[in-house]
């Protein structure tokens, strides 16, 4: 056992944003910029376009802002043929909120074992059952979901896809980095993640006509941001000039922009995006290949590349393992939400659900610590603790 008295502190994260980018920061606040939503934003937009590999890219003020965007710009796009989405049960709150906010009917998938993301098989039998309009899944701590099998699903069915890829940014499915499957994805830039302007989020889509909902959606629905084409198109089907358009409102939007000085973190962090995945990869092959094998041991799938959050484990030791880890002085967390069917906000709406793996994530799932910052003596001593209680 490890003594009480241990010294090391390994958190789940370190200084995402470093030294060097706090004083580029600081220097480019003294020349007095612009420091509001301007052109530093359209530059971040375009540079993290290039390299997620995506026609667009929306900036908001977080990952959450992000899915409650791409819920409403796919409500008022009149393209859901009814109000049932399907949901995932390992998942976040705020992946799921939208769908209960914006009055329709979300749907709970239970969990895969392989891949934390979508059941295939419970998958098909509730579209089977409910013909949904949309699914949105999460690749959960960066592993993809089995993209083939949920793309020819939704092909075959006319279902509209989301991700929600805010923990697996720069993971690969087949050679496609995560976020390029669906309709739109979300990706979060919260101080905790692969990269961060702070607090932030980004949304992505190859669709133009979303994209500039998105983006009117983003700033109180008006024009004011959008192409000039579109821009003189709303204008002259209402019959808007030029002054009056400075304060009229095309849809019912939010004001979840972000700033210039977070779009300058941005553009610093997408430097070091690459080298970042490479760690946060490099980091869960050790823990791989050094934690011992168990029951729900959740691997690298063969075609897949995973930029790991956190290092997940399931293991019915879970209560002994945290308190181990806390006196060797090592963070953990639960296994993200565990079955948000198990959360209040969704039971005392839609009643009990069982979900026989997304249980078994609730009641025995958590993770430790990984980030690019880990060095390979802080892994093989965290993967110590974790082997003298598995």
């Amino acid at each position: 056992m490890v003594a009480s008295a241990n010294p090391v502190n390994i958190p789940l994260v370190k200084d995402t944003i470093s030294r060097e980018e706090i004083i580029a920061l600081s220097d480019w606040l003294r020349s007095f910029p612009r420091l509001t939503k301007g052109d530093l934003t359209l530059e971040f937009e375009k540079k993290w376009s290039e390299w997620q590999g995506c026609k667009y890219s929306v900036f908001v003020n977080s990952g959450s802002s992000a899915n409650l965007l791409m819920f409403y710009a796919l409500l008022l796009s009149g393209r859901l043929k009814n109000k049932n989405i399907i949901v995932p049960a390992v998942s976040w709150v705020t992946t799921v909120a939208p769908a209960i906010q914006f009055g329709l009917d979300p749907i709970v998938c239970d969990c895969d074992p392989e891949t934390l993301g979508l059941d295939i098989a419970h998958l098909g039998k509730l579209v089977d059952e409910h013909d949904p309009a949309a699914i949105i899944l999460v690749h959960v701590l960066g592993f993809p979901n089995k993209m083939d099998e949920i793309a020819a699903i939704c092909k075959d069915r006319d279902i509209i896809l989301l991700e929600d890829s805010c923990e697996s940014l720069g993971s690969l499915y087949k050679g496609v980095k995560t976020g390029n499957f669906g309709s739109m994805s979300s990706f979060s830039l919260y101080f905790g993640h692969h990269l961060s302007t702070i607090e932030g989020g980004m949304i992505c889509t190859d669709d133009g006509e979303l994209r500039d909902l998105l983006i009117s959606l983003r700033s109180h629905g008006w024009d004011r941001d959008l192409p000039p084409a579109r821009q003189s198109e709303l204008r002259s089907r209402y019959g808007i000039d030029d002054f009056r358009a400075l304060y009229t409102f095309y849809h019912p939007g939010f004001n979840v922009r972000s700033t210039d000085l977070q779009a300058f973190l941005g553009l610093e962090q997408l430097k070091k995006a690459d080298t970042v995945v490479e760690n946060r990869n490099g980091n869960f092959l050790a823990y791989d290949s050094t934690i011992k094998n168990f029951q729900y041991k959740v691997r690298q799938a063969e075609g897949t590349l995973v930029s790991n959050f956190c290092y997940p484990l399931i293991t019915e030791k879970r209560d002994e393992l945290v308190a181990e880890l806390a006196r060797a002085g090592v963070d953990s967390r639960p296994l993200v939400c565990g079955s948000i069917a198990r959360h209040p906000f969704w039971y005392e709406r839609y009643g009990r659900t069982e979900l026989p793996f997304a249980d078994i994530v609730h009641d025995h799932g958590m993770y430790i610590p990984n980030n690019h910052e880990m060095t390979s003596a802080e892994i093989e001593y965290v993967a110590n603790v974790v082997n003298s209680v598995l």
